[in-house]
């Protein structure tokens, strides 16, 4: 589908890569994009990530008939409320964020009332480097899109926003917001909790200062997503917080059975926690859902 105009609420890594890839695509005539900061419009401008940019959230999703909330999830509701009064009737509004169920519940309502649609999605797509000089237009190439419909979503609007992601190369899985926000729990925001915990306790200058020296390849790869902007995922950590500390209490369980095992000398229970982790990351490997 071709859109005449697409906005998006925020340009950073996120916004900047839809910019770029709606660009490359050709799938709208104009993209126009709402920043906070003067200093992003310069970089916007330079990198080529919109056709204009501006401070005027009103200007910015006046004549838009796709609006793309990037913004942290912290904000979206009160972005969403200014932007209300210049949104045009009909226009579609969905989202990159990494909660559905909070966002679905509080933005929903409110588009509906101003005449808009409001369809979820989150693109499991991202990296932990942030702001719009980070962009690329493949970075949703073969990513997973989450769209999350309810039962007021009509289903034209529910096949405009999936055909979008599509368009830019994203494969569909459409569920409720609540076992999204059930499954990312465990694949997103577990992980993120357990990067973010190796770097506070391996890197704690409590340890001798050679500790940081011998950190290798393996210590940067799994503690990369650490990086990641600590606003942002202090928004996600709070606004799915039922969901991730019901798993990452089952997590820490699992953790104190390998701990006993160590503690008993079983080394055949040992070996069995690394080789069923083994067998069941090769065959997801395998099976191609895993993005490497």
């Amino acid at each position: 589908m071709h859109w005449q105009q697409i906005t998006l609420v925020g340009v950073g890594l996120l916004g900047g890569s839809l910019g770029l890839a709606i660009k490359q695509r050709k799938l709208a005539d104009k993209v126009d994009g709402y920043v906070r900061r003067t200093g992003t419009i310069a970089d916007c401008e330079r990198l080529g990530v919109v056709d204009h940019a501006t401070r005027e959230l009103d200007r910015a999703v006046e004549n838009a008939d796709l609006v793309i909330l990037c913004t942290p999830l912290g904000q979206m509701r009160e972005v969403t409320e200014s932007m209300l009064p210049s949104l045009k009737k009909g226009a579609i509004v969905t989202d990159v964020g990494s909660v559905k169920g909070t966002v679905v519940d509080e933005l929903e309502p409110l588009i509906t009332q101003a005449g808009g649609i409001f369809v979820g999605s989150h693109p499991m797509a991202g990296g932990q480097k942030t702001g719009v000089t980070a962009a690329r237009a493949d970075l949703f190439n073969n990513a997973i899109c989450i769209v999350t419909p309810t039962s007021q979503t009509p289903v034209k609007a529910l096949q405009q926003v999936e055909e979008f992601w599509t368009d830019l190369g994203s494969c569909i899985l459409r569920t409720s917001p609540a076992a999204h926000d059930d499954l990312v729990s465990r694949s997103s925001h577990l992980p993120h909790v357990v990067a973010a915990e190796l770097a506070n306790y391996v890197l704690s200058p409590a340890h001798p200062p050679e500790q940081a020296t011998v950190c290798a390849a393996g210590f940067r790869d799994t503690t990369r997503i650490a990086s990641g902007s600590p606003e942002m995922w202090r928004d996600i950590a709070m606004a799915n917080r039922k969901n991730l500390s019901r798993v990452l209490g089952v997590f820490i369980e699992d953790l104190q059975e390998f701990c006993l095992a160590l503690d008993k000398g079983d080394a055949k229970a040992v070996e069995e926690f690394f080789d069923k982790a083994k067998q069941r990351r090769d065959r997801w490997c395998g099976t191609g859902s895993s993005p490497e």
